[in-house]
């Protein structure tokens, strides 16, 4: 042991491990990432267009899940509408929808299947049906949607304008580049457009719908929530992913 007081110099051999906290931006982007890859939306996998679509929207399970205790709850309400009051059974919507969502939940579970999309909408179920329970109101049902679409919407618009676009932050991690595409002027304006895309689509369904909310049309309201659904959806998931590619063609093997 040396005799001098002092405090030792490290050796300058030895690599010493970085205490400094990653940024938020690559923690935030680690993240979208992270969702996107799950969700099958990995630009590094050499998959088709339509594969990743499909994949992206769950199959036929995830399409089901998504869809049907929506058709059910629309479907039973517009059929049990009373001409005297022009108002539909609404607990046995809700009971039969949010019933529908627990079905699909139970099943995963006893296949041990993942059950995130499962889970995820039958909370959607529940907390929307809660809004019209408490209320006596159809049409509030819709509002965790409303609320839904407003978040994500003013998320991606932000996200574009700031320059920081949350498409550009889930494609640079799983690119393996972090946050280097923003140096890059092509990926940034492509990164900037698919965000505005997404926040469009986001937004027009709000203009489409709230004027039926306020109008109190619950039959209109439910239909065009499901086909500004799915159908909007896979589209942009397309649109999105081919960009995506051509900025990020794939590599010979």
């Amino acid at each position: 042991m040396s005799d001098d007081p002092r405090p030792q110099e490290p050796d300058s051999g030895a690599s010493s491990p970085s205490t400094e906290p990653p940024a938020a931006s690559e923690v935030f982007g680690a993240a979208l990432g992270e969702a996107a890859r799950r969700a099958g939306l990995d630009p590094a996998e050499n998959a088709s267009t339509g594969r990743v679509v499909w994949k992206a929207m769950g199959g036929w399970r995830g399409v089901l899940e998504s869809v049907l205790p929506g058709l059910v709850f629309i479907v039973v309400y517009t059929i049990t509408i009373d001409p005297a009051t022009g108002d539909g059974d609404l607990w046995l919507s809700l009971g039969l929808s949010v019933g529908i969502a627990a079905i699909f939940t139970i099943a995963r579970l006893i296949a041990r299947q993942p059950i995130t999309a499962a889970v995820g909408g039958l909370v959607a179920a529940g907390v929307a049906a809660a809004f019209a329970a408490f209320t006596g109101e159809a049409s509030n049902n819709f509002i965790p949607g409303f609320i839904t679409n407003a978040l994500y919407g003013t998320a991606f618009l932000v996200s574009a304008l700031i320059g920081w676009s949350l498409i550009g932050l889930a494609v640079g991690f799983l690119m393996g580049e972090g946050t280097a595409w923003r140096a890059d002027k092509r990926k940034r304006r492509v990164f900037f457009w698919l965000a505005i895309a997404w926040a469009s689509l986001f937004a027009a369904r709000l203009l489409v719908q709230l004027p039926l909310y306020f109008a109190d049309d619950v039959t209109a309201l439910g239909t065009l929530k499901l086909v500004m659904g799915i159908p909007l959806f896979a589209p942009m998931v397309a649109v999105t992913w081919l960009a995506v590619r051509a900025l990020y063609p794939p590599t010979a093997k």
